[in-house]
């Protein structure tokens, strides 16, 4: 919901500022979808603001349920017709995370990810990126009867940092205790390695969570199949790191999705080892490889056995990885799956 949009609304219709108040509350906090819902409030002001304000600014055009129902994921229309997903995740112990999307499309293009592949809409408006959270808050007061959103990841479609004006006002809403009052720290922003963003994060969001989406631990690997190492490459994503670490002190988890027969081998894990040890601090790294999700892009995954000979090496080599268990596949809402569609 457009906040700026209610205050002059307000204030052209002399209405008392306190209303305000109490309609956010209702609107971030409680999850209404509707400002009839809204008891203390007028039946004019009701009425009033359901003919000038929009509470969402997309609508929504399909929703797909995994059979566990642990995964969700939304198709919603933006007001100019251009489409995004959200995505609901649960491990199942009714905690919920909501995966984001920053941009409509993506102008990176990494060679194994659905988003890039129909190109670049536009960025997103920060309303249009915590309204994904929003629409979420509601479904699980309307579906299940109770709000256990835990954490935030800007892990959809687009790269947050090359729409960080608007994703810093999202930001700015989600923590905002009037309005949805989350933590810094259950929020977490991926990015396939923009260098500036990574420092302006440290500087303006410390105590947000930062995931690099590495992948490949060569610039000639890199620059294959992620463009976006042709203008920020391995070296400077080292010095972005050191200096985040500098800044921060907070750990930063490093994605690495494995694709069978190209970054999965045992020189894979050599070049990715020794490039995450170069970087120093190696107690704030945090490795998840996770198995490639199918998508139309003809990559295959690397198989179960030989992530853990991987995950092996590199633990031997000192340094903490998990193995990440992938959410949304059954209803194409994981890693590197959305495609807006």
């Amino acid at each position: 919901m457009n906040n700026e949009q209610l205050k002059k609304i307000f204030a052209k219709n002399n209405q008392p500022a306190y209303r305000i108040t109490q309609i956010r509350r209702a609107v971030f906090q409680a999850g209404i979808s509707s400002f009839v819902e809204i008891s203390t409030i007028s039946k004019e002001l009701r009425e009033f603001l359901t003919k000038e304000l929009d509470i969402l600014s997309f609508s929504v055009k399909k929703i797909l349920v995994a059979k566990d129902g642990f995964s969700i994921k939304a198709l919603l229309e933006l007001h100019d017709g251009f489409a995004i997903e959200t995505v609901l995740l649960s491990s199942g112990i009714e905690k919920w995370s909501v995966c984001v999307s920053s941009q409509a499309g993506c102008v990176l293009n990494c060679q194994f990810c659905a988003t890039g592949k129909n190109g670049f809409r536009r960025n997103l408006l920060a309303e249009e990126i915590s309204d994904q959270v929003l629409f979420w808050r509601q479904y699980l007061k309307k579906e299940k009867g109770m709000d256990k959103i835990s954490n935030i990841v800007y892990m959809g479609m687009g790269e947050p940092f090359l729409n960080w004006t608007e994703v810093k006002k999202s930001i700015e809403d989600l923590v905002d205790k009037n309005l949805f009052a989350f933590g810094s720290r259950s929020i977490s922003i991926s990015t396939a390695g923009i260098t500036e963003g990574i420092i302006l994060l440290a500087k303006e969001f410390p105590q947000v969570n930062l995931a690099l989406s590495l992948h490949f631990a060569t610039d000639e690997k890199r620059n294959k199949y992620m463009p976006v190492n042709n203008k920020y490459s391995l070296n400077d994503l080292k010095k972005a790191l050191q200096d985040y670490f500098f800044k921060t002190n907070r750990q930063v988890f490093v994605e690495y999705i494995m694709l069978a027969g190209i970054n999965d081998g045992e020189t894979d894990a050599y070049e990715l080892a020794k490039y995450l040890k170069s970087i120093g601090k190696r107690q704030l790294l945090h490795i998840n490889l996770i198995r490639y999700n199918q998508t139309e892009r003809g990559f295959e995954a690397t198989s179960g056995n030989k992530v853990q000979i991987f995950k092996k090496y590199l633990e031997n080599n000192g340094l903490s990885v998990s193995i990440r268990k992938s959410l949304g596949q059954e209803v194409f809402g994981a890693c590197g799956q959305l495609a807006g569609k």
